[in-house]
Protein backbone atom coordinates (compact mmCIF):
# COMPACT_ATOMS: atom_id res chain seq x y z
CA UNK A 1 0.00 0.00 0.00
CA UNK A 2 1.60 3.26 -1.17
CA UNK A 3 -0.38 5.77 0.91
CA UNK A 4 -2.75 5.78 3.88
CA UNK A 5 -5.19 8.56 4.76
CA UNK A 6 -7.58 9.02 7.66
CA UNK A 7 -10.73 11.12 8.02
CA UNK A 8 -14.15 11.21 9.66
CA UNK A 9 -16.17 10.77 6.48
CA UNK A 10 -15.17 9.30 3.14
CA UNK A 11 -17.37 10.33 0.21
CA UNK A 12 -17.07 8.14 -2.89
CA UNK A 13 -18.29 10.02 -5.96
CA UNK A 14 -17.61 13.52 -7.28
CA UNK A 15 -20.92 14.51 -8.85
CA UNK A 16 -23.34 17.17 -7.65
CA UNK A 17 -24.53 15.07 -4.71
CA UNK A 18 -21.04 14.10 -3.58
CA UNK A 19 -19.66 17.64 -3.80
CA UNK A 20 -22.83 19.03 -2.22
CA UNK A 21 -22.45 16.56 0.63
CA UNK A 22 -18.81 17.53 1.08
CA UNK A 23 -19.83 21.17 1.46
CA UNK A 24 -22.73 20.39 3.82
CA UNK A 25 -20.55 18.28 6.12
CA UNK A 26 -17.69 20.78 5.99
CA UNK A 27 -20.02 23.56 7.12
CA UNK A 28 -21.00 21.35 10.09
CA UNK A 29 -17.35 20.93 11.06
CA UNK A 30 -16.93 17.37 9.78
CA UNK A 31 -13.59 16.33 8.24
CA UNK A 32 -14.06 14.71 4.82
CA UNK A 33 -12.17 13.21 1.91
CA UNK A 34 -13.96 12.97 -1.45
CA UNK A 35 -12.69 10.43 -3.98
CA UNK A 36 -13.74 10.29 -7.65
CA UNK A 37 -12.65 7.65 -10.18
CA UNK A 38 -12.60 10.13 -13.08
CA UNK A 39 -13.14 13.88 -12.78
CA UNK A 40 -15.81 16.08 -11.24
CA UNK A 41 -19.27 15.50 -12.79
CA UNK A 42 -18.06 12.55 -14.87
CA UNK A 43 -21.42 10.76 -14.57
CA UNK A 44 -25.05 11.89 -14.63
CA UNK A 45 -24.19 15.29 -13.12
CA UNK A 46 -22.27 16.13 -16.29
CA UNK A 47 -24.55 14.28 -18.71
CA UNK A 48 -27.86 16.03 -18.14
CA UNK A 49 -29.95 18.83 -19.64
CA UNK A 50 -28.66 21.50 -17.29
CA UNK A 51 -32.32 22.08 -16.40
CA UNK A 52 -33.34 23.53 -13.05
CA UNK A 53 -36.78 21.98 -12.80
CA UNK A 54 -39.88 23.86 -11.70
CA UNK A 55 -41.26 20.38 -11.00
CA UNK A 56 -44.05 20.68 -13.57
CA UNK A 57 -42.67 17.78 -15.61
CA UNK A 58 -43.43 15.33 -12.79
CA UNK A 59 -46.88 16.46 -11.62
CA UNK A 60 -48.49 13.33 -13.04
CA UNK A 61 -45.82 10.63 -12.74
CA UNK A 62 -44.23 11.63 -9.41
CA UNK A 63 -45.95 14.46 -7.45
CA UNK A 64 -43.53 14.09 -4.52
CA UNK A 65 -40.53 14.66 -6.81
CA UNK A 66 -42.42 17.58 -8.38
CA UNK A 67 -42.77 19.30 -5.00
CA UNK A 68 -39.12 18.67 -4.14
CA UNK A 69 -37.99 20.18 -7.44
CA UNK A 70 -40.19 23.22 -6.90
CA UNK A 71 -38.84 23.89 -3.42
CA UNK A 72 -35.20 23.11 -4.18
CA UNK A 73 -35.17 25.07 -7.44
CA UNK A 74 -36.24 28.17 -5.53
CA UNK A 75 -33.46 27.64 -2.96
CA UNK A 76 -30.78 27.25 -5.64
CA UNK A 77 -31.95 30.37 -7.48
CA UNK A 78 -31.73 32.34 -4.26
CA UNK A 79 -28.46 30.97 -2.87
CA UNK A 80 -26.42 30.06 -5.99
CA UNK A 81 -27.44 32.67 -8.59
CA UNK A 82 -24.02 32.52 -10.27
CA UNK A 83 -24.87 28.97 -11.41
CA UNK A 84 -28.32 29.81 -12.77
CA UNK A 85 -29.74 31.58 -15.81
CA UNK A 86 -33.28 32.29 -14.65
CA UNK A 87 -34.85 31.98 -18.08
CA UNK A 88 -38.32 30.91 -17.06
CA UNK A 89 -40.04 28.10 -18.89
CA UNK A 90 -43.01 27.41 -21.08
CA UNK A 91 -45.01 24.21 -21.59
CA UNK A 92 -46.68 23.96 -25.01
CA UNK A 93 -49.01 21.40 -26.52
CA UNK A 94 -49.43 20.66 -30.22
CA UNK A 95 -52.26 19.09 -32.19
CA UNK A 96 -52.75 15.49 -31.14
CA UNK A 97 -51.54 15.92 -27.56
CA UNK A 98 -53.79 14.63 -24.78
CA UNK A 99 -56.45 17.30 -24.21
CA UNK A 100 -57.39 15.87 -20.80
CA UNK A 101 -53.78 16.24 -19.63
CA UNK A 102 -53.74 19.80 -20.98
CA UNK A 103 -56.97 20.66 -19.16
CA UNK A 104 -55.68 19.23 -15.86
CA UNK A 105 -52.17 20.72 -16.11
CA UNK A 106 -52.62 23.96 -14.16
CA UNK A 107 -54.66 22.23 -11.46
CA UNK A 108 -52.09 19.44 -11.00
CA UNK A 109 -49.32 22.04 -10.80
CA UNK A 110 -51.27 23.98 -8.18
CA UNK A 111 -51.75 20.90 -6.03
CA UNK A 112 -47.93 20.48 -6.03
CA UNK A 113 -47.36 24.14 -5.17
CA UNK A 114 -46.02 24.91 -8.65
CA UNK A 115 -46.95 28.17 -10.38
CA UNK A 116 -48.34 27.61 -13.89
CA UNK A 117 -49.98 30.48 -15.76
CA UNK A 118 -51.88 30.12 -19.02
CA UNK A 119 -50.31 32.08 -21.89
CA UNK A 120 -52.19 33.42 -24.91
CA UNK A 121 -51.08 31.50 -28.00
CA UNK A 122 -50.23 34.67 -29.90
CA UNK A 123 -48.12 35.88 -26.99
CA UNK A 124 -46.39 32.49 -26.76
CA UNK A 125 -45.40 32.65 -30.43
CA UNK A 126 -44.13 36.17 -29.96
CA UNK A 127 -42.18 35.19 -26.84
CA UNK A 128 -40.63 32.14 -28.52
CA UNK A 129 -40.53 32.51 -32.30
CA UNK A 130 -39.06 29.01 -32.72
CA UNK A 131 -42.33 27.41 -31.61
CA UNK A 132 -44.63 25.70 -34.07
CA UNK A 133 -47.57 27.88 -35.20
CA UNK A 134 -49.74 24.81 -34.57
CA UNK A 135 -49.48 24.95 -30.76
CA UNK A 136 -52.85 24.59 -29.07
CA UNK A 137 -52.00 25.48 -25.43
CA UNK A 138 -49.23 27.18 -23.49
CA UNK A 139 -48.41 27.69 -19.80
CA UNK A 140 -45.57 29.67 -18.19
CA UNK A 141 -43.61 27.98 -15.37
CA UNK A 142 -40.51 28.77 -13.30
CA UNK A 143 -37.95 26.54 -15.01
CA UNK A 144 -34.37 27.77 -15.39
CA UNK A 145 -31.01 26.74 -16.82
CA UNK A 146 -28.18 25.72 -14.49
CA UNK A 147 -24.46 25.11 -15.02
CA UNK A 148 -23.81 21.75 -13.29
CA UNK A 149 -20.02 22.09 -13.58
CA UNK A 150 -19.94 25.49 -11.93
CA UNK A 151 -22.33 24.17 -9.26
CA UNK A 152 -20.16 21.17 -8.32
CA UNK A 153 -16.89 23.09 -8.52
CA UNK A 154 -18.27 25.88 -6.31
CA UNK A 155 -19.47 23.34 -3.73
CA UNK A 156 -16.12 21.58 -3.72
CA UNK A 157 -14.22 24.85 -3.49
CA UNK A 158 -16.03 25.94 -0.34
CA UNK A 159 -15.68 22.48 1.16
CA UNK A 160 -11.95 22.75 0.46
CA UNK A 161 -11.80 26.08 2.25
CA UNK A 162 -13.09 24.27 5.34
CA UNK A 163 -10.49 21.51 5.11
CA UNK A 164 -12.03 18.92 2.79
CA UNK A 165 -9.56 17.24 0.43
CA UNK A 166 -10.33 15.36 -2.75
CA UNK A 167 -8.67 12.75 -4.93
CA UNK A 168 -9.42 12.50 -8.65
CA UNK A 169 -8.77 9.49 -10.90
CA UNK A 170 -8.86 7.08 -7.97
CA UNK A 171 -11.05 3.99 -8.40
CA UNK A 172 -12.40 1.99 -5.48
CA UNK A 173 -11.10 -1.57 -5.65
CA UNK A 174 -11.93 -3.03 -2.25
CA UNK A 175 -13.28 -2.69 1.28
CA UNK A 176 -11.50 -3.91 4.38
CA UNK A 177 -14.09 -5.06 6.92
CA UNK A 178 -14.05 -6.33 10.46
CA UNK A 179 -17.42 -7.82 11.30
CA UNK A 180 -20.05 -5.27 10.34
CA UNK A 181 -17.60 -2.36 10.34
CA UNK A 182 -15.70 -1.13 7.29
CA UNK A 183 -12.24 -0.25 8.54
CA UNK A 184 -10.90 1.20 5.29
CA UNK A 185 -11.47 1.50 1.55
CA UNK A 186 -8.78 0.79 -1.02
CA UNK A 187 -8.38 2.88 -4.17
CA UNK A 188 -6.23 2.47 -7.28
CA UNK A 189 -4.55 5.63 -8.52
CA UNK A 190 -5.43 5.44 -12.23
CA UNK A 191 -2.86 8.06 -13.19
CA UNK A 192 0.20 6.81 -11.33
CA UNK A 193 -0.62 3.19 -10.57
CA UNK A 194 -0.21 3.33 -6.80
CA UNK A 195 -2.71 2.30 -4.14
CA UNK A 196 -4.34 4.48 -1.48
CA UNK A 197 -6.13 3.25 1.63
CA UNK A 198 -8.59 5.62 3.32
CA UNK A 199 -9.69 4.94 6.89
CA UNK A 200 -12.96 6.66 7.86
CA UNK A 201 -15.58 6.52 10.59
CA UNK A 202 -18.38 6.75 8.02
CA UNK A 203 -18.40 5.93 4.30
CA UNK A 204 -20.92 7.41 1.86
CA UNK A 205 -21.50 5.85 -1.54
CA UNK A 206 -22.52 8.76 -3.78
CA UNK A 207 -21.54 7.17 -7.09
CA UNK A 208 -24.84 7.63 -8.91
CA UNK A 209 -25.43 4.92 -11.49
CA UNK A 210 -22.42 2.99 -10.15
CA UNK A 211 -23.91 2.87 -6.64
CA UNK A 212 -24.99 -0.75 -7.07
CA UNK A 213 -21.53 -1.87 -8.15
CA UNK A 214 -19.78 -0.07 -5.27
CA UNK A 215 -22.33 -1.33 -2.74
CA UNK A 216 -21.84 -4.90 -3.99
CA UNK A 217 -18.09 -4.59 -3.37
CA UNK A 218 -18.89 -3.65 0.23
CA UNK A 219 -21.34 -6.56 0.60
CA UNK A 220 -24.66 -4.74 0.09
CA UNK A 221 -27.27 -5.00 -2.67
CA UNK A 222 -29.09 -2.23 -4.54
CA UNK A 223 -31.53 -3.00 -7.34
CA UNK A 224 -30.45 -0.38 -9.87
CA UNK A 225 -32.08 0.46 -13.19
CA UNK A 226 -29.87 1.99 -15.88
CA UNK A 227 -31.86 4.38 -18.06
CA UNK A 228 -29.81 6.20 -20.70
CA UNK A 229 -30.83 9.67 -21.77
CA UNK A 230 -29.34 11.11 -24.97
CA UNK A 231 -29.11 14.85 -25.69
CA UNK A 232 -27.86 17.00 -28.56
CA UNK A 233 -26.37 20.49 -28.61
CA UNK A 234 -27.30 23.01 -31.29
CA UNK A 235 -24.70 25.39 -32.70
CA UNK A 236 -26.96 28.38 -32.02
CA UNK A 237 -29.38 29.20 -29.22
CA UNK A 238 -32.90 28.48 -30.47
CA UNK A 239 -35.03 29.80 -27.60
CA UNK A 240 -34.83 32.18 -24.68
CA UNK A 241 -36.79 30.03 -22.23
CA UNK A 242 -36.89 26.38 -21.32
CA UNK A 243 -39.44 24.87 -23.73
CA UNK A 244 -41.29 21.75 -22.59
CA UNK A 245 -43.83 19.61 -24.41
CA UNK A 246 -47.16 19.74 -22.57
CA UNK A 247 -47.69 16.02 -22.16
CA UNK A 248 -46.72 13.24 -19.79
CA UNK A 249 -42.94 12.85 -19.60
CA UNK A 250 -41.66 11.26 -22.82
CA UNK A 251 -38.75 11.43 -25.25
CA UNK A 252 -37.80 14.57 -27.18
CA UNK A 253 -39.80 17.05 -25.15
CA UNK A 254 -37.37 19.58 -23.60
CA UNK A 255 -35.28 22.35 -25.21
CA UNK A 256 -33.01 24.12 -22.71
CA UNK A 257 -31.06 27.34 -23.40
CA UNK A 258 -27.42 27.02 -22.32
CA UNK A 259 -25.43 30.16 -22.96
CA UNK A 260 -25.00 30.55 -26.71
CA UNK A 261 -26.42 27.10 -27.55
CA UNK A 262 -29.50 25.00 -26.79
CA UNK A 263 -29.69 21.44 -25.49
CA UNK A 264 -32.46 19.19 -26.81
CA UNK A 265 -33.64 15.80 -25.60
CA UNK A 266 -33.99 13.43 -24.05
CA UNK A 267 -34.57 9.68 -24.35
CA UNK A 268 -35.12 6.77 -21.98
CA UNK A 269 -33.29 3.67 -23.14
CA UNK A 270 -32.57 0.69 -20.89
CA UNK A 271 -28.93 -0.41 -20.88
CA UNK A 272 -27.23 -3.21 -18.97
CA UNK A 273 -24.41 -1.17 -17.46
CA UNK A 274 -23.64 2.53 -16.97
CA UNK A 275 -20.33 1.91 -18.71
CA UNK A 276 -22.26 1.20 -21.94
CA UNK A 277 -23.68 4.73 -22.05
CA UNK A 278 -23.26 6.21 -25.53
CA UNK A 279 -25.52 8.34 -27.77
CA UNK A 280 -26.71 6.68 -30.98
CA UNK A 281 -27.77 8.06 -34.34
CA UNK A 282 -31.06 6.14 -34.14
CA UNK A 283 -32.00 7.88 -30.87
CA UNK A 284 -31.07 11.27 -32.28
CA UNK A 285 -33.01 10.78 -35.52
CA UNK A 286 -36.13 9.75 -33.57
CA UNK A 287 -35.78 12.72 -31.20
CA UNK A 288 -35.51 15.26 -33.99
CA UNK A 289 -38.51 13.86 -35.87
CA UNK A 290 -40.63 13.93 -32.70
CA UNK A 291 -39.37 17.33 -31.56
CA UNK A 292 -40.12 19.02 -34.86
CA UNK A 293 -43.82 19.09 -33.96
CA UNK A 294 -42.94 21.48 -31.11
CA UNK A 295 -39.94 23.31 -32.62
CA UNK A 296 -39.87 22.94 -36.45
CA UNK A 297 -36.41 24.52 -36.66
CA UNK A 298 -34.92 21.34 -35.21
CA UNK A 299 -35.21 19.88 -38.73
CA UNK A 300 -32.54 22.13 -40.29
CA UNK A 301 -30.48 23.16 -37.26
CA UNK A 302 -26.79 22.34 -37.18
CA UNK A 303 -25.81 20.20 -34.18
CA UNK A 304 -22.28 20.26 -32.85
CA UNK A 305 -22.34 17.48 -30.29
CA UNK A 306 -24.35 14.64 -28.76
CA UNK A 307 -23.87 13.17 -25.31
CA UNK A 308 -25.64 10.82 -22.93
CA UNK A 309 -26.03 10.27 -19.23
CA UNK A 310 -27.45 7.44 -17.14
CA UNK A 311 -30.24 8.14 -14.69
CA UNK A 312 -29.39 6.45 -11.35
CA UNK A 313 -32.81 4.91 -10.72
CA UNK A 314 -33.55 2.49 -7.89
CA UNK A 315 -36.12 -0.17 -8.72
CA UNK A 316 -39.05 -0.65 -6.36
CA UNK A 317 -42.13 -2.62 -7.38
CA UNK A 318 -42.70 -3.94 -10.88
CA UNK A 319 -42.85 -0.82 -13.08
CA UNK A 320 -42.13 -1.87 -16.66
CA UNK A 321 -41.52 1.67 -17.97
CA UNK A 322 -38.31 3.32 -16.76
CA UNK A 323 -40.08 6.68 -16.80
CA UNK A 324 -42.47 5.23 -14.19
CA UNK A 325 -39.60 4.61 -11.77
CA UNK A 326 -39.54 7.36 -9.15
CA UNK A 327 -37.31 10.38 -9.78
CA UNK A 328 -37.11 10.82 -6.03
CA UNK A 329 -33.84 10.09 -4.26
CA UNK A 330 -32.95 6.93 -2.33
CA UNK A 331 -31.05 7.27 0.95
CA UNK A 332 -30.07 3.75 1.97
CA UNK A 333 -28.83 2.87 5.45
CA UNK A 334 -27.00 -0.42 4.99
CA UNK A 335 -27.26 -1.61 8.59
CA UNK A 336 -29.80 -4.27 7.43
CA UNK A 337 -27.02 -5.53 5.13
CA UNK A 338 -24.73 -5.90 8.14
CA UNK A 339 -22.75 -2.72 7.48
CA UNK A 340 -22.90 -0.28 10.36
CA UNK A 341 -20.93 2.60 8.82
CA UNK A 342 -21.89 2.49 5.13
CA UNK A 343 -24.56 4.69 3.48
CA UNK A 344 -25.70 5.06 -0.14
CA UNK A 345 -27.34 8.14 -1.62
CA UNK A 346 -28.51 7.84 -5.23
CA UNK A 347 -31.41 8.65 -7.55
CA UNK A 348 -32.99 12.08 -7.50
CA UNK A 349 -32.43 14.99 -9.84
CA UNK A 350 -29.73 17.61 -10.25
CA UNK A 351 -32.32 20.09 -8.95
CA UNK A 352 -32.64 18.17 -5.68
CA UNK A 353 -28.91 17.61 -5.11
CA UNK A 354 -28.82 19.96 -2.09
CA UNK A 355 -31.73 18.24 -0.36
CA UNK A 356 -30.13 14.84 -1.00
CA UNK A 357 -26.89 16.06 0.52
CA UNK A 358 -28.71 17.52 3.53
CA UNK A 359 -30.59 14.31 4.34
CA UNK A 360 -27.42 12.25 3.91
CA UNK A 361 -25.43 14.62 6.12
CA UNK A 362 -28.17 14.42 8.76
CA UNK A 363 -27.77 10.63 8.93
CA UNK A 364 -23.97 10.82 8.93
CA UNK A 365 -23.94 13.42 11.70
CA UNK A 366 -26.34 11.42 13.87
CA UNK A 367 -23.90 8.53 13.69
CA UNK A 368 -20.95 10.79 14.49
CA UNK A 369 -22.74 12.51 17.37
CA UNK A 370 -22.50 15.88 15.58
CA UNK A 371 -25.52 18.08 16.38
CA UNK A 372 -24.61 21.04 14.16
CA UNK A 373 -27.53 21.96 11.87
CA UNK A 374 -27.53 22.07 8.08
CA UNK A 375 -26.62 25.51 6.70
CA UNK A 376 -26.90 24.95 2.94
CA UNK A 377 -30.56 26.04 2.80
CA UNK A 378 -29.61 29.34 4.46
CA UNK A 379 -26.02 30.23 3.53
CA UNK A 380 -25.29 31.41 -0.04
CA UNK A 381 -22.97 29.24 -2.10
CA UNK A 382 -19.93 31.45 -2.77
CA UNK A 383 -18.81 31.83 -6.37
CA UNK A 384 -15.31 30.40 -6.69
CA UNK A 385 -12.49 31.51 -8.95
CA UNK A 386 -11.96 27.88 -9.88
CA UNK A 387 -15.40 27.60 -11.51
CA UNK A 388 -15.85 30.96 -13.18
CA UNK A 389 -14.44 29.90 -16.55
CA UNK A 390 -17.21 27.37 -17.22
CA UNK A 391 -19.58 30.28 -17.91
CA UNK A 392 -20.20 30.89 -21.65
CA UNK A 393 -18.98 34.31 -22.71
CA UNK A 394 -16.98 35.04 -19.54
CA UNK A 395 -13.49 34.57 -20.97
CA UNK A 396 -14.09 36.69 -24.11
CA UNK A 397 -15.25 39.62 -21.94
CA UNK A 398 -12.24 39.24 -19.68
CA UNK A 399 -9.83 38.88 -22.61
CA UNK A 400 -11.13 41.96 -24.44
CA UNK A 401 -11.13 43.99 -21.24
CA UNK A 402 -7.53 43.27 -20.29
CA UNK A 403 -6.20 44.05 -23.81
CA UNK A 404 -2.96 42.10 -23.36
CA UNK A 405 -1.51 41.25 -26.80
CA UNK A 406 0.79 38.64 -25.26
CA UNK A 407 -2.17 36.68 -23.87
CA UNK A 408 -2.66 34.50 -26.93
CA UNK A 409 -5.87 32.58 -27.60
CA UNK A 410 -5.64 28.81 -27.35
CA UNK A 411 -9.31 28.17 -28.16
CA UNK A 412 -10.68 30.55 -30.78
CA UNK A 413 -14.25 29.17 -30.77
CA UNK A 414 -14.74 30.00 -27.09
CA UNK A 415 -11.91 32.57 -26.89
CA UNK A 416 -9.97 30.96 -24.06
CA UNK A 417 -6.50 32.57 -23.64
CA UNK A 418 -3.28 31.21 -22.18
CA UNK A 419 -3.82 33.16 -18.93
CA UNK A 420 -7.02 31.23 -18.22
CA UNK A 421 -5.35 27.93 -19.09
CA UNK A 422 -2.45 28.70 -16.75
CA UNK A 423 -4.76 29.71 -13.91
CA UNK A 424 -6.74 26.47 -14.13
CA UNK A 425 -3.53 24.44 -14.35
CA UNK A 426 -2.19 26.17 -11.25
CA UNK A 427 -5.40 25.41 -9.36
CA UNK A 428 -5.21 21.72 -10.29
CA UNK A 429 -1.54 21.51 -9.34
CA UNK A 430 -2.20 23.24 -6.01
CA UNK A 431 -4.77 20.56 -5.19
CA UNK A 432 -2.38 17.75 -6.07
CA UNK A 433 -3.79 16.95 -9.53
CA UNK A 434 -1.87 16.76 -12.77
CA UNK A 435 -3.27 19.18 -15.38
CA UNK A 436 -4.60 17.48 -18.51
CA UNK A 437 -6.60 18.48 -21.57
CA UNK A 438 -9.75 16.74 -20.31
CA UNK A 439 -9.43 18.47 -16.95
CA UNK A 440 -9.10 21.82 -18.72
CA UNK A 441 -12.24 21.09 -20.70
CA UNK A 442 -14.21 20.35 -17.52
CA UNK A 443 -13.21 23.68 -15.97
CA UNK A 444 -13.41 25.98 -18.97
CA UNK A 445 -14.97 26.19 -22.42
CA UNK A 446 -12.05 24.75 -24.40
CA UNK A 447 -13.14 22.19 -26.99
CA UNK A 448 -16.83 23.02 -26.61
CA UNK A 449 -17.20 25.24 -29.69
CA UNK A 450 -18.08 24.33 -33.28
CA UNK A 451 -14.68 22.82 -34.11
CA UNK A 452 -14.93 20.47 -31.07
CA UNK A 453 -11.23 20.63 -30.27
CA UNK A 454 -9.85 20.25 -33.81
CA UNK A 455 -7.46 23.20 -33.45
CA UNK A 456 -7.37 24.14 -29.76
CA UNK A 457 -6.25 20.64 -28.77
CA UNK A 458 -2.98 21.11 -30.65
CA UNK A 459 -2.45 24.63 -29.34
CA UNK A 460 -3.09 23.50 -25.77
CA UNK A 461 -0.72 20.55 -26.05
CA UNK A 462 2.01 22.79 -27.49
CA UNK A 463 1.46 25.30 -24.69
CA UNK A 464 1.69 22.55 -22.09
CA UNK A 465 5.03 21.46 -23.51
CA UNK A 466 6.27 25.06 -23.45
CA UNK A 467 5.21 25.39 -19.79
CA UNK A 468 6.75 22.06 -18.77
CA UNK A 469 3.38 20.42 -18.05
CA UNK A 470 4.08 17.69 -20.63
CA UNK A 471 7.29 15.85 -21.42
CA UNK A 472 8.44 13.30 -23.97
CA UNK A 473 5.55 11.41 -25.57
CA UNK A 474 2.93 12.39 -22.98
CA UNK A 475 1.26 14.79 -25.39
CA UNK A 476 0.20 11.99 -27.75
CA UNK A 477 -1.78 10.31 -24.99
CA UNK A 478 -3.33 13.62 -23.92
CA UNK A 479 -4.43 14.41 -27.48
CA UNK A 480 -5.90 10.96 -28.03
CA UNK A 481 -7.82 11.07 -24.76
CA UNK A 482 -9.19 14.56 -25.38
CA UNK A 483 -10.08 14.06 -29.05
CA UNK A 484 -11.63 10.62 -28.55
CA UNK A 485 -13.99 12.12 -25.98
CA UNK A 486 -14.92 14.85 -28.48
CA UNK A 487 -15.32 12.26 -31.26
CA UNK A 488 -17.81 10.29 -29.17
CA UNK A 489 -20.13 13.25 -29.34
CA UNK A 490 -19.56 14.06 -33.01
CA UNK A 491 -19.88 10.60 -34.52
CA UNK A 492 -23.69 10.19 -34.10
CA UNK A 493 -24.26 13.56 -35.81
CA UNK A 494 -22.35 13.00 -39.02
CA UNK A 495 -24.60 14.53 -41.66
CA UNK A 496 -24.52 17.81 -43.54
CA UNK A 497 -21.75 20.28 -42.52
CA UNK A 498 -20.68 17.99 -39.68
CA UNK A 499 -19.31 15.46 -42.19
CA UNK A 500 -16.94 18.04 -43.68
CA UNK A 501 -15.80 19.03 -40.20
CA UNK A 502 -15.15 15.41 -39.25
CA UNK A 503 -13.17 14.84 -42.45
CA UNK A 504 -11.04 17.88 -41.63
CA UNK A 505 -10.43 16.68 -38.09
CA UNK A 506 -9.51 13.19 -39.29
CA UNK A 507 -7.17 14.54 -41.96
CA UNK A 508 -5.51 16.88 -39.47
CA UNK A 509 -5.08 14.50 -36.56
CA UNK A 510 -5.04 11.04 -38.14
CA UNK A 511 -3.62 11.80 -41.57
CA UNK A 512 -1.10 14.53 -40.84
CA UNK A 513 -0.10 13.64 -37.29
CA UNK A 514 -0.74 9.90 -37.33
CA UNK A 515 -3.00 9.96 -34.27
CA UNK A 516 -5.54 7.14 -34.23
CA UNK A 517 -8.14 9.32 -32.51
CA UNK A 518 -11.29 8.46 -34.45
CA UNK A 519 -12.34 5.47 -32.39
CA UNK A 520 -15.87 4.06 -32.47
CA UNK A 521 -15.83 2.14 -29.18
Amino acid sequence: MDKELETQVLIIGGGATGTGLARDLALRGVRCILVEKKDINAGASGGNHGLLHSGARYISSDPAAARECCDEGAIIKRLAPQCVEDTGGIFVAVKGDDENYIADFAGRCGRCGIAATAVDLGDALEIESCLSPDIIAAFAVEDASIDPFKLSLDNLAQAGNYGTSHLLHHKVVGFDKHGGHIDSVRFLDLRHGGMVRVRADQIVNATGSWAGEVAAMAGARINMVYSQGTLIITQMRLGERVINRLRKAADADILVPAGTVSIFGTTSKRIDSPDQCRPTTAEIDAMIVDGMAMVPKLADTRYIRAYAGVRPLVRSGNASDDRAVSRGYSLLDHEPDGLENFITITGGKLTTYRLMAEKTADLVCRRLGNSNPCRTAIDPLPASNEARYTEPGFTPKMWFKQKDPSDLLLCECEMVPTSVFNEIAAFLTHNGHRPGLREMGQRSRVGKGPCQGSFCSLRMAAHMYNEGMLRGGEGVGELKDFLNERWRGMQPLLWGPAVSQAELQEALHCGLLGLDVCETA
